[in-house]
């Protein structure tokens, strides 16, 4: 096994070697200082104070090391191992993704969907880089799907599965590439209507498995019906090829509803049973999950809550609760879980963006 130590250089060289001397030298002297010392690199969607959007690369501090401008709103990010190329996806309801070299190599590529599709804010790679999948709305039909995109030839769009659900939201694949895992949030919308739920009565959340060489139905669990107003949101996988799941509920405030569980292939959903002083300080509403494989730390955010929580992956139990206003992504850190905030804040460091809602840790 590689040491935390071992580990943290990897990412950074990694990243430098990839990067190249052209990209080190474009960059400011703040800027690769910050590079030369970083542990680790993760990107994260930002707006900018005067209104415009992009994508940044950042230091393990906080520091920002290079930015990627984009046309709108970006949410969740995708990256390969095996390129090193990131793609941002546009925010619900929008209609384009931008696949970009965090060492600039080339120019970045913006793809959109089909006329009556649009993205719900993230997608993932196959294991080889050769395909992203993207999680998309048919809304026509009021079904989500997973288009398929080539990354070896300009992501040109080759397909598409049917994720089995309405709402599908986050999604990712197994570390050996047959199963795409899929969170369908329930939630119908329609671009005519922008961000506006259109059947929080009659909701229909689940978790979905598919067969990811032939988007055929594994297996399916929806919520039961007690629990058919939370919201299946996002994912992230343990080493182990568990499933970590995370929810927002839509239903009375007063609930208390489970928010975080997990499951396997072949097994059925399990919540866990958080404190009832955790679940209510997160608020109904878990933003965001990441899993943190060689520490077994599971982190959450909560922005309705102003909080960040890191269970133990084995138990579930509660490792740390920490205030944070306006939580907003997570990602493995070298150490931990790295914390961002709509208010700028990465980890302890604040600047001048707004941070969306999601990080990647950018590994190769």
């Amino acid at each position: 096994m590689i040491s935390g130590t071992k580990r943290m250089l990897i990412d950074r060289r990694s990243f430098i070697k990839a990067a190249g001397v052209p990209f080190l030298a474009a960059l400011a002297p703040r800027s690769l200082y910050a590079l030369e010392r970083a542990d680790a690199v993760f990107a994260s969607a930002f707006r900018a104070r005067d209104g415009s959007y992009g994508i940044a690369t950042v230091s393990e501090r906080g520091e920002i090391i290079d930015r990627v401008v984009l046309p709108a709103r970006a949410h969740g990010m995708a990256t390969s191992r095996a390129t090193g190329t990131t793609v941002a996806f546009a925010r619900r309801p929008g209609t384009f993704f931008m696949a970009f070299d965090p060492a600039q190599h080339r120019e970045p590529i913006v793809m959109h969907t089909p006329e009556n599709r649009h993205f719900y804010g993230h997608g993932q790679f196959s294991p080889d880089g050769a395909i992203l999948y993207a999680s998309e709305n048919d809304f026509d039909s009021n079904r989500g799907v997973i288009g398929l995109y080539d990354a070896k030839n300009g992501f040109t769009r080759i397909g598409e599965y049917d994720a089995h659900g309405v709402g599908t939201h986050d999604m990712t694949v197994s570390d050996d590439g047959r199963l795409i895992v899929i969170a369908n949030g329930g939630i119908e919308t329609h671009p005519d209507f922008g961000r506006t739920k259109l059947n929080i009565d009659s909701m229909e959340p689940s978790l979905v498995l598919l067969d990811a060489a032939t988007g055929q139905l594994i297996q399916k669990h929806p919520m039961p019906d007690r629990l058919r107003q939370l919201s299946t949101r996002h994912v992230d996988l343990g080493d182990d090829g568990r499933i970590w799941f995370a929810c927002q509920y839509e239903g009375p405030r007063n609930d208390l509803p489970p928010l975080v569980g997990h499951f396997a292939k072949g097994e059925d959903v399990a919540f866990v049973d958080l404190p009832e002083e955790t679940t209510v300080r997160l608020a109904n509403y878990v933003g965001a999950i990441a899993v943190n494989r060689r520490e077994g730390l599971v982190g959450l955010t909560s922005p309705n809550g102003n909080a960040a929580v890191t269970l133990d992956a084995k138990t579930g139990r509660v490792v740390s609760e920490v205030s944070v206003r306006e939580a907003a992504g997570v990602a493995p850190a070298a150490q931990g879980i790295a914390v961002s905030s709509y208010n700028g804040f990465f980890e302890a460091l604040r600047s001048d963006v707004a941070w969306d809602q999601h990080i990647v840790r950018i590994t190769r």
